[in-house]
This record gives structure tokens, C-alpha cells and sequence, in this order.
């Protein structure tokens, strides 16, 4: 192991891009006369901008009648190229490896057409125009690594990869709903965003205008295989999937970078970098100061087991208020995750010698995370009746869903409290409990916290973050693995122990997990709370016409905090007010 840097909070940096900078295009539907900024291509009811201001962003199929613009990135072209017979025949020599995944998909829908979402691996958000039927679809990959919005108001309709693109062109009216679940879960899950006028496509469906028809076309859902083989047996069958996937998220050639907490799930995917990468493997921990709690004799552990070049940032409580207003800033929806501070810094670390960075998430959601724990113990006793396991869910997360009808304004709490949640279908389905559990997490969670906050703030630290273990097919295989395998009693993840055992030290395996903990507790009693105070109590606040300001001034004070819980949602709430002052002043009055 090479220590390389033993860094002491974080240096002067170039501030983070602004939405106009990562949000490289937009596709305008509709009414288009009235849009006055240049275009790359149009017709009489498609508009497309993009910054690079050339035809390049755009894909235009052999035919001429798909037009089609977007992200996307293909693990395996060349079985994709053999199973339908596709050849990679491209005009421009130096077209880049997004646009060359993009004619392949453009020669995918001209032979099966809407279908094609179902058939394309990898991660991607795609604009469709079928400029023969006047048809317009928008398609997300199955596990939600890329996102893209679309506006559901008027006659002109906006689509974009970041909610923050199309911001000037709607109204800042809030979802209450959508506040409503961010208050629950420290992220907006589903199709909802914090504005009205906002709907995001879900992962794993299409959306076709101008009839705003919905279709999915991939749906997760418990399919146990070889229930009667042994541990050992889906341990190699995992071990296989793992090692392909990883391969496929490694950059041929050049150095690559993973966040290492020292946890299994990040511990695993540096071990199976460091065996099949054949350039400089770097990896990146973070801790909150000599006196806290941290991982690093594990991380350490791990880095040297790799032979890796280690990075060891420390983030102070100072680097943790004053970058939180641009973190917020590059955020889709607002999440109240403590983590998303560390995350953009150690991103900003990473690239300094790397452009790509792999991670662990996905870990938890897939293989039974200690998480699902006080769930399961509350259903195997009965805890959780049919009627209650929708609040047992949404206090499972530990955030302010016991708070809402004193939280939120009367007149607020009284137009969200019946409102439907989207959990309920899966809580409610057949599925085993563990299953349920998962499904949930991986589904929203995943998709709206996790992959979100990967996607959002590599890229505003100007790196490419990827997430072996939400790939698709780690996910469908996850959900084959009887429950047991994944969590039983107090053994976690039992099958991915199994799968990477002989790859790292017996101290890491067999570890509990105990997760990276950010002292935000101690942050608002010893460090922010005057910030806070005037961040939050203010009467110009941006929260302040939704939300009580008379508790949060109790939880400022720490009256009555018995489970220590008040730093986590008081961490929630400043977030919420940063990334509502960062995007309200972009939106139309």
C-alpha cells in the first residue's frame, strides 16, 4: 500500500459545475416556435439543445426516421453486436464511445422498435423522436443509474437529464407530497419530484408523448432458483456475475479509483479490481477527525491487503457546512444524507488521479443489509400487522415520519396525510418479507438516493462514478438467492461473504457492518447551530410556509432528544433549505 495523501480538510477548489455545465442537452416537445435558443436539430414538433452547440450530441438512424439523443453506455457491444446482428459502421472515425453506443441503439430501434429498452444492458436515458408517426419516448435503464425528467404541464414540454435544465421553464411550485416523503426518507421517491410541474421517467419503463402513456418494461420481483443447492453453490454462481460485471466497469488501461470504506461491499469491489485491472488501482477513505469514530483501520487494511495507492481525506465540521450549499446545488432532488458532503469532496480527491471511481453501493439492497433487521424482527413477532407496516417502513428510516403532523403546517399535514404512498404496492406484495424489503430498497432507495447521488456528484467533481453492484444482472440474481442466503438473524450478506471470502482477510469478511457515521449530532450542539438557527428560523426562510419553525427551534435546542436523533434531522432540514434557495431563484416567477 501507498499512502499518498494523509489530507487535512480540503484545499481551495474550482467551484462545482454549474447545471448549464454537466446538463449537456434538452429536448423541447410540442409547441417549438417559441423556443429562441440555438438548436442542433429540429423539426416542426421536436427541438433539441445541447452545449456543445453540433450535430454530434444527436444520433440520427440509417433510415433518417429515428432521431435519437441521450446517454448511454453498453458493457458488452460486441454481444449485443452478434445477437442482433449489428454492425458497428460509423462515418466519423472519431466518434466518441457515447456515440457510437448510441448509432448501435439507433440500429437496434429501427429493427424492434420500442422493445429495444428491454434488450439493452448497461445504464442509459434516451430521447426517441419516430419522426414518421410523430411519436416521442423517453427510456431509463433498469436500475436507474442515469436519470431524466420531463415536464407534465402546457404546451411546450421540456425533457432533460437534470432536473436542473429545465428548471427555468416551469413554475417552483411545490409537491407537498413529494416534501412530504422527502421528510420521511431524506430523498423523493417515484415519478415525483419536489416540483409540480416535474415528473422523473422510473427506472426500468418508457414514457411515450404526447399521450404520456407509462410502460414498463422491466419489473423486479422475487424469482428463487435452486432453492435446495447450498450456500457454496450461489456463492460461485454470484462470484461469476461479479467478476464479468466488474471487468466491464474497469477502464482498459488506465488507473482507476474505488471509495473504500473498509465495509464488505467496497472492500469486495477493490479486491476484484485489484485482480482483474492491469493499470494503477487508487482507493479513498475519509474519516471526521482523530478524536470520532471512524473505519480506517479497516480500509487500511484492505488497501494494503490490494497493494493499492491509498488516499485518506479528513473532513472537518467547518468542510462539512461550508460545502454544503454546492453540494446541494448539484443535486437532482434534494437528499438528506450526511454523506453527500464526503461524497462530493472525495470525489474532487479522485480526480486528481483518476477519471473513473468505482464503489460498493448496492451492497445492502441486493444481499440484505443489517438495515432490514428491526424490520424483519417486528414482523417475525408480530409487530407489523398488514395496516401498519407502510409507518413500520417509513420509521425504518430513522428520520422525521413520527414528526409530520407537528412538523408540517396544519393546512399542509391536512392535504398530504391520505395521500397514497408509492411503497405500499411492494410492502403489500407477495413476495417473502426479506424480498419485499429489498425490492423496496433497490427500487427507491436505490434509484432515487443511492444512484442519484453517485451520478450527480462524481460528475460535478468532474469524474464518472460507477456501481458494480446495482448492475441489473447482480440485481436479478439477488433476487433468485433464497432469503436466507442474504440475511439470517444476525449473518448478513451470507451469500457475498461466500462469493469474495478468498479475496480478502477473514477480519473484513466476517466484521459486522457498522457504517460510516457523520457526527452531525455533535455538529449542531458544538458547531453549526448558530448557522443553523438563522438558516432555518429566518421568516424569509425557504421552508418557512411549509414547515413549524416553533419545533425546529426545540430541536436546535436539544429539548427532549432521549434517542439522540435530533442532528440527523435537523441535517435533513438544512439541506432542503440550501437546495430550495439554490434552485428557486432559477425557476420562472
Amino acid at each position: 500500500m501507498s499512502l499518498k495523501h494523509w489530507w487535512r480538510g480540503f484545499p481551495a477548489c474550482p467551484p462545482t459545475p454549474s447545471a448549464s455545465d454537466v446538463s449537456a442537452w434538452r429536448v423541447v416537445y410540442g409547441a417549438v416556435n417559441a423556443v429562441e435558443e440555438p438548436t442542433v436539430w429540429r423539426d416542426d414538433h421536436v427541438a433539441i439543445v445541447a452545449s456543445d452547440r453540433n450535430q454530434s450530441s444527436v444520433t440520427i438512424s440509417p433510415s433518417q426516421r429515428f432521431v435519437l439523443i441521450g446517454d448511454v453506455w453498453l458493457p458488452d457491444r460486441a454481444l449485443l453486436m452478434r445477437e442482433f446482428d449489428i454492425a458497428l459502421v460509423v462515418e466519423n472515425q472519431e466518434a466518441t464511445l457515447l456515440e457510437r453506443d448510441r448509432w448501435l441503439v439507433a440500429q437496434l430501434w429501427e429493427r424492434e422498435g420500442i422493445t429495444t429498452w428491454s434488450k439493452l444492458p448497461g445504464a442509459f436515458a434516451l430521447v426517441v423522436w419516430d419522426r414518421e408517426r410523430q411519436q416521442l419516448y423517453l427510456g431509463r435503464d433498469r436500475a436507474g443509474v442515469r436519470t431524466l425528467y420531463y415536464t407534465t404541464d402546457g404546451a411546450t414540454r421540456w425533457i432533460a437529464p437534470t432536473l436542473s435544465a429545465i428548471a427555468p421553464y416551469v413554475s417552483a411550485a411545490i409537491d407537498l407530497v413529494a416534501l412530504r416523503d422527502y421528510l420521511c426518507c431524506a430523498f423523493v421517491p417515484g415519478e415525483r419530484t419536489l416540483w409540480q410541474q416535474v415528473r422523473e421517467v422510473r427506472p426500468g419503463s418508457s414514457v411515450q408523448l404526447p399521450d404520456e402513456t407509462i410502460q414498463p418494461y422491466w419489473h423486479l420481483q422475487e424469482q428463487i432458483t435452486h432453492p435446495d443447492q447450498p450456500l457454496e453453490w450461489h456463492g460461485d454462481r454470484l462470484r461469476s456475475l461479479l467478476e464479468q460485471v466488474v471487468q466491464e466497469h474497469l477502464p482498459p488501461g488506465e488507473p482507476v479509483g474505488v471509495f473504500l470504506s473498509g465495509g464488505l461491499d467496497s472492500s469486495c469491489i477493490t479486491a476484484l479490481a485489484a485482480k482483474l485491472h492491469d493499470a494503477p488501482l487508487h482507493t479513498y477513505s475519509i474519516h471526521f477527525g482523530a478524536d470520532r469514530p471512524n473505519e480506517l483501520e479497516f480500509s487500511n487494511l484492505v488497501a494494503q491487503h490490494c497493494q493499492t495507492q491509498h488516499h485518506i481525506l479528513e473532513i472537518t465540521f467547518k468542510d462539512m457546512w461550508e460545502h454544503l450549499p454546492e453540494t446541494m446545488a448539484a443535486l437532482d432532488d434534494p437528499i438528506g444524507d450526511p454523506l453527500t458532503v464526503p461524497n462530493l469532496l472525495l470525489g474532487r480527491l479522485a480526480a486528481d488521479s483518476v477519471q473513473t471511481v468505482l464503489n460498493g453501493e448496492g451492497g445492502d439492497p441486493c444481499f440484505g443489509g443489517p438495515k432490514n433487521q428491526p424490520m424483519l424482527i417486528n414482523a417475525l413477532y408480530g409487530g407489523i400487522a398488514s395496516q401498519n407496516a407502510l409507518q413500520a417502513y417509513l420509521h425504518s428510516f430513522q428520520k422525521c415520519a413520527a414528526d409530520l403532523p407537528q412538523l408540517l403546517k396544519p393546512e399542509i399535514w391536512v392535504a398530504v396525510q391520505s395521500e397514497a404512498s408509492v411503497f405500499t404496492p411492494v410492502l403489500h406484495s407477495s413476495d417473502r418479507y426479506l424480498n419485499r424489503l429489498m425490492a423496496l430498497n433497490i427500487t427507491f432507495k436505490g434509484a432515487d438516493q443511492i444512484l442519484t447521488k453517485v451520478n450527480n456528484l462524481t460528475r460535478a467533481a468532474g469524474i464518472d462514478g460507477r456501481s458494480p453492484l446495482f448492475d441489473p444482472r447482480v440485481i436479478e440474481l439477488s433476487m433468485t438467492i433464497p432469503p436466507d442466503y442474504k440475511l439470517s438473524g444476525v449473518q448478513e450478506k451470507a451469500v457475498l461473504k461466500q462469493a469474495v471470502a478468498d479475496l480478502l482477510p477473514a477480519a473484513i469478511v466476517h466484521r459486522s457492518k457498522s457504517g460510516m457515521m457523520v457526527p452531525v449530532q455533535l455538529g449542531f450542539r458544538e458547531h453549526w447551530n448558530r448557522q443553523a438557527r438563522s438558516l432555518l428560523l429566518s421568516r424569509n426562510a425557504a421552508i418557512a410556509p411549509y414547515l413549524n419553525q416553533t419545533l425546529i427551534r426545540n430541536w436546535l435546542e436539544y429539548n427532549g432528544d432521549i434517542w439522540g436523533r435530533y442532528g440527523v434531522k435537523l441535517w435533513l432540514l438544512v439541506s432542503l433549505e440550501y437546495w430550495l434557495q439554490a434552485r428557486q431563484s432559477a425557476h420562472q416567477p
